[in-house]
């Protein structure tokens, strides 16, 4: 039987690092053809897919697959319906698995992408079909259940500790009065603006406050901390998330007024939350100011990945492979920590069900009494997830990547 891989939802610095994974260990215990979906279950409604063997044949082409960021087989949101509601789409669906001759099924994404393989699975063991469904964890915001973190997440809290020490080295050259306010990714968990934190160091003093959106955030007493805050430093660097909430539950960019899209999930696009926070700061304090959005950045800064990362993503891939020809499905891999000093881990199969459109906050205890600053226990964790490196391949002064 053959196996299709796609990817989808938001990409990472490591995504192609699982899909070398997946096209690997099957090519390694002897499956058929390996194809994969362009953009998604989407592009695969629309019959879109391409052989992944002739297109990546050799240990070069794969070398340079894991260095590359973004989605090698471009991505999608697409929420597939209920079958309920919508059997004939399954029906065609299925029909195209058969003609493929698929016999696994691979799905690299996040808590969205959970759902789709929920879904493929129970409508397969409704129907008798012998398909395997497995999904392959991905996310930057690291917010899965059931893994101890997500692959990607370990890139992009590297690249955002390394940013961060360099704004707040730039902002302190002047020594006038000073606000910098640096919007993170992170719709309802702030796991990626919590790692802002392991900018401190013995050469950095770090970022003056972290707003996180597990924390209900007040705009006044917001202002009111980096009055305080100012009294005592000219400079002052603020990492918060663009989730963050207001005691009612509201999302603090919605107080703007710029124009909102939803994509097929129901997410609303939150950016803005730095540039709102900045002119109330300027406005009520008369100080200047300056808001910085890492936007995608932090998903695609493939030049500062984390070895330790792509290992692992790369890792999560073959998993997730081995698992489905041993007889699982309506599964994803999951990462068990085993220790933090030394970093040791193991990978488990773990059921979708607990897994697909829910999401891991960062716990309370690890977020300081007045909440701005992160904990021991956070920088413990996350410290073994940015550790080393893995050096671009450049041609002419410039990284080399791989496209489709």
């Amino acid at each position: 039987m053959n196996v299709i891989v796609g990817q989808s939802g938001g990409p990472t610095s490591v995504i192609n690092s699982s899909l070398a994974g997946v096209l690997q260990a099957a090519q390694r215990r002897g499956v058929g053809r390996v194809y994969g979906m362009v953009n998604g279950i989407a592009g695969f409604l629309e019959g879109k897919t391409v052989d992944l063997g002739e297109r990546l044949p050799g240990s070069l082409e794969i070398e340079l697959l894991k260095r590359t960021p973004s989605s090698y087989l471009g991505s999608c949101r697409f929420k597939l319906p209920d079958p309920s509601q919508d059997e004939g789409l399954y029906r065609r669906l299925f029909k195209q698995l058969s003609d493929l001759e698929i016999g696994y099924f691979f799905y690299i994404g996040g808590n969205d992408s959970m759902d789709t393989i929920l879904k493929l699975s129970d409508y397969a063991r409704a129907i008798g079909s012998p398909i395997r469904f497995m999904g392959v964890p991905k996310t930057i915001d690291n917010d899965l259940l059931e893994t101890d973190h997500t692959p990607g997440y370990g890139s992009a809290a590297k690249y955002i500790a390394v940013v961060m020490k360099e704004l707040i080295r730039d902002a302190t050259v002047y020594g006038t009065p000073y606000v910098t306010i640096v919007e993170i990714m992170g719709r309802n968990a702030g796991w990626l603006t919590a790692a802002a934190a392991l900018a401190r160091g013995d050469d950095c003093e770090g970022v003056d406050m972290i707003c996180l959106p597990e924390i209900p955030f007040h705009v006044e007493r917001f202002i009111e901390k980096v009055d305080r805050m100012q009294r005592e430093r000219a400079s002052v660097v603020i990492a918060v998330s663009e989730g963050v909430k207001q005691p009612n539950g509201e999302y603090v960019c919605l107080l703007s007024d710029d124009q909102r899209r939803v994509d097929a999930f129901g997410h609303t696009n939150l950016t803005g939350t730095a540039r709102y926070l900045s002119n109330r700061v300027a406005q009520a304090l008369k100080t200047k100011t300056r808001c910085i959005e890492l936007s995608t950045l932090q998903r695609c800064a493939a030049h500062m990945t984390s070895r330790t990362d792509i290992t692992e993503a790369y890792q999560v891939g073959g998993a997730a492979v081995k698992a489905a020809l041993e007889g699982h499905t309506g599964e994803m891999i999951g990462i068990r920590r085993l220790s933090n000093d030394p970093y040791q881990y193991v990978t488990d199969a773990v059921d979708v069900r607990r897994v697909a459109n829910l999401e891991k906050k960062v716990p309370p205890d690890w977020i300081n009494e007045t909440h701005t600053d992160m904990l021991p226990a956070f920088l413990s964790y996350a410290r073994p997830l940015i550790q080393a490196e893995l050096s671009p391949i450049y041609i002419d002064g410039l990284v080399r990547h791989i496209c489709r």
